[in-house]
């Protein structure tokens, strides 16, 4: 029975019987599989009847996974599965879910919005009460600042001089030179000083030596009273010159840690045997030798001194951002203004940089104001604008967002117990729990930057964040391998690295990108923009240099003298400097004599610690460890440097 067109047509499409030849066909001939065109998902599946309309049949899976993979043949078919795979999730779901924040009760989180909408439905009229707000904050702020900043006045003193937490009568090593002669008076001298608040916070990030002991990451407090009870109020304190003058004042009771104050130390001139005590949460150090310069403080004093205000600041421009976060819906009015007022508060109130003046401070702060501002603007486009519009949630915004950028600001206060002064090697190797610190952050880090990725997939923003921050990890890998300088990693550059991924509206997403702007506010405020690479000597400051010691044998041994020799010093150096007591006593260098020198003792059978460091010209490198002269005994230095 003979089949019509339609009907031969049909049983072709069911799959039928077909007494024709069927062949693959790409174009006019018959090449077999690879010549047709790779890419395509279909082929045509003829007949070879005249009479019979073309039909197009879909490819086999394995011929169709083949033709998308012509370029990648030699990769591993189980590969190629993977790798598009792991392509198609990063794109994230089609069509993108956007990231949006339902508000509790919105009602409640809206209505200050509202009620200045209602009130205040102009654009004239709002920015009328925006800039009524601005001044209203300008002259509170304004006026406690104006009073925190007077230095008051000390009867018979005249106004005391406001002094930054870690100033001393003395410097370090031989910065006072020969026989201390660049930090002289030594005695009946007076200083009328204003300390700042949060000066118990204070340490040393580099080891100092005092005598045979040696102190880091600590106060710096040698001596004090004779009696060692906690908060006890004893009139008569004895510090050595080099002790940091306002810790010494908390630790004898003259001011208090929390509103700072004033008072006057009074030089006393060569002191002995330094009492170590524990008073106001601060432990002093003890030395068991003489020293030069030495003060007390002078009690009962009539002041009118003006404490530092940094508490009461702090209360209104909290109230003052919190009102405006509460108010206002647009996203540049909000960053703007809480952006501004923070940094002002950290750099003239909360962790200001060290000055002699207001007037040089508010040059400071200006001055670094301006550029990160820029920076600013180029966060607020790229990641704050995409996560703070058409978010209503005002009240979670104030909560997350504000509150974690007062909690960034204020690390000086809120990160303090965290023992990581500075992202350093020296630092990580020498602090007591930084490296378990460091790993815990890390792994937080890690943690929240995975909760990160999938919005940002979620979004599908991932492949393009993904390529930005390969970019950062290469450009910091090509930073660790410049052979003359030293990655370093300050506040203002973590948050810069960190911020772009905070993009998406979120509730995480608002606390840490209000975090990570604390942490730039307070980098850049109170350190400005440190480099991103650094010189060995600016990362290392005061500490040790690392450099040759100087070879020194036993001493010889009289009743009242000690006499040492050292051996030539090899090139460059052309000098040994000789610390006694911590105070530089003598210097030889090449052309003055043999290299040895006696020395007299002066108090009785008290103990002597000498130190030897090499010199090139007037610099001089590390010291060797304390030897001890006590008595006729010689207690000869251990191996390794100090300062």
């Amino acid at each position: 029975m003979a089949m019509g067109p339609e009907e031969r047509s049909a049983d072709a499409e069911n799959g039928g019987p077909n007494e024709e030849r069927l062949r693959w066909e790409s174009g006019d001939q018959y090449d077999g599989p690879e010549a047709s065109t790779p890419g395509s998902s279909e082929m045509d599946f003829r007949s070879g009847s005249p009479n019979t309309e073309n039909s197009r049949l879909p490819l086999p899976v394995w011929l169709r996974e083949s033709s998308k993979s012509f370029h990648w043949r030699w990769v591993p078919v189980p590969i190629r599965h993977a790798a598009r795979a792991v392509i198609a999730w990063s794109k994230g779901p089609d069509p993108p879910q956007i990231q949006r924040i339902t508000p509790f009760f919105p009602s409640i989180q809206e209505a200050p919005a509202k009620f200045i909408d209602t009130h205040f439905p102009k654009r004239s009229h709002k920015t009328g009460l925006l800039a009524f707000f601005y001044f209203c904050w300008l002259l509170t702020f304004s006026l406690v600042l104006s009073h925190s900043a007077q230095a008051g006045n000390i009867k018979g003193y005249g106004k005391p001089q406001p002094i930054w937490c870690g100033a001393s009568f003395w410097d370090a090593g031989n910065s006072c030179g020969l026989n201390g002669n660049r930090c002289r008076p030594f005695d009946n001298a007076t200083l009328a000083f204003r300390c700042p608040a949060n000066c118990r916070l204070t340490k040393v990030l580099n080891p100092r030596a005092v005598g045979d002991q040696e102190f880091n990451y600590a106060n710096f407090v040698i001596g004090g009273p004779t009696v060692a009870e906690e908060n006890s109020t004893i009139p008569k304190t004895v510090y050595r010159g080099d002790s940091f003058i306002c810790q010494a004042a908390i630790h004898s009771g003259l001011v208090g840690n929390d509103k700072g104050g004033c008072g006057v130390a009074l030089l006393t001139g060569e002191h002995s045997n330094f009492t170590s005590t524990r008073r106001h949460q601060i432990t002093s150090i003890g030395f068991d030798a003489s020293f030069p310069k030495s003060f007390t403080f002078v009690p009962e004093l009539s002041s009118e001194c003006v404490r530092d205000l940094r508490w009461p600041l702090l209360a209104v421009t909290c109230a003052f951002t919190t009102i405006l976060s509460l108010c206002t819906t647009s996203p540049p009015v909000f960053f703007t203004s809480i952006f501004t007022m923070l940094f002002f508060h950290v750099g003239l109130v909360s962790d200001p940089p060290n000055h002699s003046d207001y007037a040089s401070l508010t040059s400071i702060i200006i001055g670094r104001f301006l550029p990160a501002a820029f920076c600013a603007f180029v966060i607020y486009k790229f990641c704050v604008k995409p996560q703070q519009t058409g978010l209503t949630a005002n009240i979670e915004r104030t909560v997350l967002w504000l509150g974690g950028a007062w909690v960034g600001a204020l690390n000086n206060y809120t990160f303090i117990y965290i023992p990581i002064q500075r992202l350093t090697p020296h630092d990580l190797q020498v602090q007591a729990g930084a490296k378990v610190a460091l790993i815990i952050i890390v792994l937080l880090i890690f943690s929240i930057a995975c909760g990160q990725i999938w919005y940002l997939r979620l979004e599908g923003h991932f492949p393009r964040y993904l390529a930005i921050y390969s970019i950062f990890v290469v450009g910091l890998l090509l930073c660790v391998v410049l052979p003359p300088l030293h990655l370093r990693i300050h506040h203002y550059i973590l948050a810069l690295l960190l911020l772009p991924g905070t993009r998406p509206q979120t509730r995480p997403g608002m606390l840490y990108q209000g975090i990570l702007m604390g942490l730039f506010i307070n980098g850049t405020a109170r350190w400005g923009f440190d480099s991103l690479l650094q010189t060995a000597a600016s990362l290392r400051g005061d500490g040790q240099l690392n450099t040759l010691l100087p070879n020194i044998t036993a001493p010889v041994l009289g009743s009242q003298n000690i006499s040492f020799s050292w051996s030539t010093p090899p090139r460059p150096y052309d000098g040994v400097s000789v610390l006694v007591n911590d105070v530089e006593r003598h210097r030889w260098y090449y052309g003055e004599g043999a290299p040895v020198h006696t020395f007299e003792r002066n108090h009785g059978l008290e103990k002597e610690y000498f130190r030897f460091g090499y010199m090139m010209g007037s610099d001089t490198g590390d010291y060797t460890r304390a030897g001890i002269w006590e008595g006729d005994l010689w207690k000869h230095m251990e191996p390794g440097p100090s300062r």
